[in-house]
């Protein structure tokens, strides 16, 4: 080893460093970070990918779902089946022309039949004897009028097709916190008016607009939470949405519980919306929506402050550049310039893009028409199971979601043809009742339970490949396409939703007429489902090796997630 030669007075030739001017220079370089390549997001790079902030944030949003299953599944409390005979029967009191007359009414107490003339009408009058007052006895909604049970129902599903369409278009010019907000003020109101309204008419209408003010709020929040995160974090927690909407149902039966009255149900499930509200004072709105509609300066200064927040409760500070404004102000004008989306007809352009639109327009039709369908349809199994019934349905719509979540971190390229699969299976499996519908030597409790294992399972496989759909779909078109795609098929499939109450009618044949119809669905969806491929956009991508001089940079949660390309406008549901 050479050493330097030594100069005048001993001293080495290589210039003297001394450590305060090393740390000073470390401290520089360490409080500036680099400049931000041209075209990178600087709120990405600031708040990260999922932190913190991002967890309260998608935790507070998912509440919003409770009330949302809460108003879709109350039918199920509300106007549970009242029985002919001891719980309602005809009242021939009407009958006051024909007071002589020797008539009888039918063992169902639905038709009179006069017997000196061997006429038969439908009873029009009832007498009800029960303990709780029920949806059906206050609008008598027994025998033929029946039917109109699913009518509310229909009512519903309408308000949440309107409520994505209407919430989507409002935050054109509304930003998605202040649409949630008008969307949870609104559904106090509409669910108080809806449970008081004595007119059956203004009881549908209102149970319309109830359900309008859901689907705004739950719209409007997954606009929030998937603009603050990314990569898989924001798929899994699309994913898992509807994982709060299973616990909503799950609860339904214990607060039901509480209450003798069906008008009592409503407000029950109506005031907790008033804690969402609460919650707002937590809740951020989306920083690039801000971003994208800012008109001054004091717009930027709103979404700084919300970065820097976020950046705070991640302990990323460090991260904020300080050129921060400066960057803000560049992301605004790109986002301002960004192309408009495709036409629909674009849609139909490109290598597997056919298959993909049909594809996925017919499968999310066959499973939300199975999602909603199925959970309603556990009233043709006895009124005295309701609530064993759906907390089971309720605990097999998670474990679909954390399947569907599975499926796509593991086996992401496989991903949708494990899920047709899995719902092809199933809904096999769901075809099997008509084994024992006419056993009538069976113990009622097992016939009940082994109905609920064979609609179990299908619920799980539904609720996999739907979630996974609404997460995922839009990496099947550009990014010009996805927006447009995303509120293509699923307004599509809420159409079709519309048709889901009157499925439950067949009960009236049999019990596995029902489910069947449920199961077909299933089936038709998984082969529909194993038809979509998500496009690779290179086979072996190359990740950037950064050095980071932050322990927390260096955690696998925080490592950089390869996958197709992805973007925020996946939530205009």
């Amino acid at each position: 080893m050479v050493n330097p030669s030594p100069t005048r007075g001993g001293e080495s030739s290589l210039p003297q460093i001394l450590p305060n001017e090393m740390e000073n220079d470390l401290d520089k370089r360490m409080a500036s970070p680099p400049p931000a390549p041209a075209g990178s997001d600087v709120i990405a790079d600031v708040v990260g990918d999922f932190g913190i902030w991002q967890l309260r944030t998608i935790l507070i949003i998912f509440l919003c779902k409770i009330p949302a299953a809460w108003f879709m599944a109350c039918i199920i409390f509300t106007g549970p089946e009242l029985y002919p005979g001891s719980e309602f029967t005809c009242d021939t009191s009407y009958l006051v022309s024909n007071s002589n007359s020797n008539i009888s009414v039918s063992d169902n107490q639905c038709y009179i039949l006069d017997e000196s003339t061997g006429i038969s009408s439908e009873c029009e009058q009832f007498t009800y004897v029960s303990r709780f007052d029920s949806l059906i006895m206050q609008f008598n909604l027994v025998c033929l009028r029946d039917i109109f049970v699913a009518w509310t129902q229909y009512w519903h599903l309408f308000g949440v097709l309107v409520g994505g369409v209407v919430g989507t278009k409002m935050m054109v010019g509304i930003s998605p916190r202040s649409t949630y907000c008008v969307g949870a003020v609104a559904q106090i109101v509409c669910g108080v008016v809806t449970g008081y309204a004595r007119d059956f008419s203004l009881h549908c209408a209102f149970r319309c607009l109830s359900a309008v003010c859901c689907a705004i709020m739950f719209t409007a929040g997954q606009a929030i939470f998937a603009d603050i995160t990314a990569g898989m974090h924001r798929i899994g927690a699309i994913i898992l949405y509807d994982t709060f909407w299973s616990i909503g149902v799950i609860l339904l039966p214990g607060l039901s519980s509480f209450f003798n009255s069906w008008s009592l149900i409503y407000v029950g499930i109506t005031f907790p919306t008033v804690m969402l509200i609460l919650l707002l004072y937590w809740t951020p709105d989306s920083p690039r929506w801000l971003l994208r509609h800012a008109v001054d300066r004091y717009s930027i200064d709103n979404v700084e402050e919300i970065v820097r927040e976020g950046a705070a409760i991640n302990d990323r500070t460090f991260k904020i550049p300080q050129d921060f404004r400066l960057q803000l102000e560049q992301l605004s004008e790109r986002l301002k310039a960004q192309p408009p989306p495709a036409p629909w007809c674009e849609l139909w352009k490109g290598k597997r893009a056919k298959t993909h639109m049909v594809a996925a327009h017919l499968a999310l039709a066959f499973f939300v028409i199975n999602f909603m369908g199925m959970l309603l349809n556990i009233r043709s199994f006895g009124r005295d199971y309701l609530v064993p019934n759906t907390i089971a349905m309720g605990f097999s719509e998670i474990i679909g979601c954390f399947m569907a979540l599975h499926f796509t971190l593991k086996h992401d390229k496989w991903k949708w043809q494990c899920a047709g699969v899995f719902n092809i299976l199933a809904g096999l499996l769901g075809c099997m009742g008509w084994i024992f519908t006419n056993a009538d030597s069976m113990d009622a409790d097992l016939k009940v339970s082994l109905w609920m294992i064979i609609a179990t399972i299908p619920k799980a496989a539904v609720s996999c490949a739907q979630s996974m759909i609404l997460a995922c779909m839009n990496e099947l078109m550009p990014a010009n396409k996805k927006q447009l795609f995303v509120f293509s098929v699923v307004t599509w499939a809420r159409v079709w939703l519309l048709s889901a109450p009157f499925f439950n009618v067949l009960k009236k044949i049999d019990t596995a007429m029902s489910l069947t119809s449920y199961c077909v669905f299933s089936i038709l969806g998984g082969i529909c489902t194993s038809l979509l491929l998500t496009p690779r956009t290179s086979v072996s991508p190359l990740v950037p090796q950064v050095e980071s001089n932050d322990k927390k940079e260096q955690s696998p949660l925080n490592a950089p997630v390869w996958t197709v390309e992805n973007d925020v406008n996946n939530t205009r549901l």
